[in-house]
């Protein structure tokens, strides 16, 4: 039954890995320098959507054949009257292709993660945007061992949804969808709470303002909000403006309004951001202050582990679905 097993995964492992083996050739030969992601936008961005996309693929390509061809075929009956019962069926499928999908994606992951750590390490000013953070939801899912779970999960899920449908194409459908939604669901909606953010008052000054973002209004800009500059590579979940009692501000109070030019606006005026940003700074007079809560840099390991926990944890209950559905078989 093993043997059986594999010999239906063995032609799509091999082409996979086949693959993988020539990323790497192609990452080992172009691994960046710090601070140099303009130069090699294009590969980072590939690395990720491989990693991204891959446990999928095998969820889709892998697991639903394995279960649905024979659902289909009815081979599924000839083997359940041998000496193979239902359970050793589903387990010896699930005890192939979990540890082949969780081993792929690690690769995958392994060597992406080790050409893209230049750029991901790298917390300078020039990386105050999103791109180039490990701790960015898209980055930190294409990084470390967070694939692994992902993969395992898709695979158990795809073998649950094909239990449960039997039909190849809706199946494949169907997991693609829910699999695309977790991908989205967790990032945003349950990685933030995995840990308690650290919170802490920023003093408004016109240093520490990052950016300003206004709204076009009756009388021209109006201040929307504003940003203040951010611990170098951390995930940032809130950045707003506070009263004395700590009530989110949006827009900004009237007594900043005159802080942007007139409109239609002064050239000089406009480039004058410092004298703008010292403006701004009033509002620490007023008794404002900027609230950030955010997961610092140091805390990539410590989620990478507690979102594998996480999918292994889920995968559990998913396991032990199938194993119940099968026995409702014909």
């Amino acid at each position: 039954m093993t043997w059986l097993a594999w010999r239906q995964l063995r032609l799509p492992v091999v082409s996979v890995h086949a693959a993988i083996v020539l990323i790497a050739v192609v990452l080992v030969a172009t691994r960046p320098g710090r601070g140099t992601l303009d130069d090699h936008e294009t590969l980072y961005s590939g690395g990720l959507v491989a990693v991204h996309v891959l446990p999928a693929l095998l969820a889709v390509f892998w697991a639903v054949p394995m279960i649905t061809r024979e659902l289909e075929a009815g081979t599924h009956n000839l083997v359940w009257s041998q000496s193979v019962t239902r359970t050793r069926w589903l387990a010896v499928k699930l005890g192939v292709g979990v540890p082949a999908a969780a081993l792929t994606a690690g690769l995958l992951s392994l060597v992406v993660t080790w050409w893209a750590d230049p750029i991901d390490t790298d917390v300078g000013p020039e990386r105050q945007g999103n791109v180039g953070r490990r701790l960015a939801p898209v980055v930190f899912a294409a990084r470390g061992i967070a694939p692994v779970g992902y993969a395992v999960f898709a695979f158990v899920l795809a073998v649950a949804v094909a239990v449960l449908v039997r039909r190849t194409l809706p199946a494949m459908a169907v997991t693609l969808v829910l699999f695309a939604a977790v991908q989205v669901v967790v990032p945003y909606a349950v990685r933030p709470h995995l840990l308690p953010p650290t919170e802490e008052p920023v003093a408004i000054t016109a240093q520490s303002i990052a950016g300003i973002r206004t709204e076009e209004g009756s009388g021209g800009e109006v201040p929307e909000s504003l940003t203040v500059r951010e611990p170098g590579g951390a995930w940032v979940l809130v950045n707003e403006t506070v009263d004395a009692n700590g009530v989110a501000v949006r827009p900004l109070p009237e007594a900043v309004r005159h802080c942007l030019p007139s409109s239609p606006p002064d050239a000089e005026a406009r480039l004058d951001l410092g004298r703008i940003r010292a403006c701004f700074a009033g509002l620490s007079d007023l008794g404002y202050h900027q609230r950030l809560a955010y997961h610092p840099a140091g805390r990539f390991w410590a989620l990478q582990w507690l979102e594998l926990a996480l999918f292994l944890a889920v995968s559990a209950p998913l396991t032990w679905f199938c194993f119940r559905r099968l026995r409702h078989l014909s």
